[in-house]
């Protein structure tokens, strides 16, 4: 992870590794949340990523970690939601990003 200070704002941003980055998918979210803890200790922030039916996971992957494992050690900083086109099906669909940083 590396912060950087921007001078007119004043506010740190932070770059995160592609390390930080964890994919969820439709697996046991106990053991997503467990394997998540060793990363957010290594860089001091997780990107939880997932699409469709695996965002239910993320969240709950998530509120794992912050309510009960890290329990105020931990914080969900930023939740993004977006949607994607899939032209072949004519439908769209949907993924969240979820930013959570130690304290």
């Amino acid at each position: 992870m590396l912060m950087e200070t921007n001078e007119k704002s004043g506010q740190e941003q932070i770059k995160t590794s592609e390390d930080s980055v964890i994919v969820i998918y439709n697996e046991p979210v106990m053991q997503s949340a467990l394997d998540a803890i060793p990363v957010l200790v290594k860089y001091g922030e997780i990107i939880l990523r997932a699409k469709g039916n695996a965002i239910p996971n993320a969240v709950a992957v998530a509120n794992i970690i912050t309510e009960n494992i890290l329990k105020g050690n931990s914080k969900i900083h930023k939740i993004t939601v977006d949607s994607e086109p899939i032209h072949e099906m004519g439908r769209t669909l949907s993924n969240i990003e979820i930013i959570l940083r130690k304290s």
